[in-house]
């Protein structure tokens, strides 16, 4: 029997992370160690990366490397830098930090604009309102971000918003075949109604003006899984205060409790 067939039975009786694995094994990337200048830069701009304990960090800046490796970076009528390398690779590894054999097989590209865009992909004009978009048909297996939000959700530290990471959860969302705000590739089936009925809750409180959530959120369970979930990487602390419950299943979700509180460190879960 053909080992792609055998692959995708494995697939269907064990699920996505199957293929996940395959891939990985089949088309391991060898990462070269990571530059200094790099992990300056890191530790200047990436929260995430500074809370976490020496040995997790190597693990990071290896991840980091190998998703540079295999995925290219170009910048549409603006250059790429080593910061912008950087805070990409850091955006993709933050939400699967959790697992560690997650590699993004939807993306090969990832396009740098230098500001918002329009619906037609134009970067001139008065519709200019997208900040980033996980890209289908042509543009099937690319992502676009604005470097200046790219750059803005790392730099502004007290705020909820990161495009890079919201829009790479919306890779993780698609995973499983849609991007519906239900990441059945990492949300065990026991869990999927209760995750529904909390997004369907948090939904109706930021349409009643009752939640401290972006907006943005509530225009659909996909907008609303990204969205709460920059937050969570962003201000753990604050979302586990003011939403417990959201809190502890997006840590379910991604596997990790991260945290900024003083003299805390970002714990993976166990299982």
């Amino acid at each position: 029997m053909d080992i792609v067939l055998i692959i995708l039975l494995l697939a269907a009786l064990l699920g996505l992370p199957a293929i996940i694995y395959y891939v990985k094994k089949q088309h391991a990337v060898k990462a070269g160690p990571m530059p200094q200048g790099y992990r300056l830069i890191l530790n200047e701009w990436v929260d995430f990366y500074k809370q976490l304990e020496t040995a997790r960090k190597a693990e990071f800046e290896e991840r980091m490397q190998r998703f540079l490796a295999r995925v290219k970076i170009t910048g549409v009528r603006t250059d790429v830098e080593d910061i912008d390398r950087v805070l990409v690779a850091a955006g993709a590894i933050i939400p699967i930090f959790g697992f560690p054999g997650w590699e993004y097989i939807n993306l090969n590209e990832v396009l740098l604009y230098p500001d918002a865009f329009d619906h037609d992909f134009k970067q001139e004009g008065h519709e200019r309102n997208i900040l980033g978009m996980v890209g289908d048909g042509a543009y099937e297996d690319i992502m676009i971000l604005s470097k200046q939000q790219l750059r803005e959700g790392f730099n502004n530290t007290s705020g909820k918003e990161n495009t890079a990471i919201h829009e790479f959860v919306h890779l993780i969302d698609k995973t499983d075949g849609a991007v519906d705000g239900i990441p059945e590739s990492v949300l065990h089936g026991s869990f999927v109604m209760p995750w529904i009925d909390k997004i369907r809750e948090s939904i109706n409180r930021i349409m009643e003006n009752r939640s401290d959530i972006n907006p943005y959120g509530a225009t659909n369970h996909a907008e609303f899984f990204a969205v709460v979930s920059e937050y969570f990487f962003k201000r753990p602390d604050l979302l586990q205060s003011k939403h417990p419950e959201l809190y502890e299943m997006l840590a379910g979700i991604f596997k990790q409790k991260p945290s900024h509180q003083s003299g805390h460190e970002t714990h993976a879960m166990p299982g």
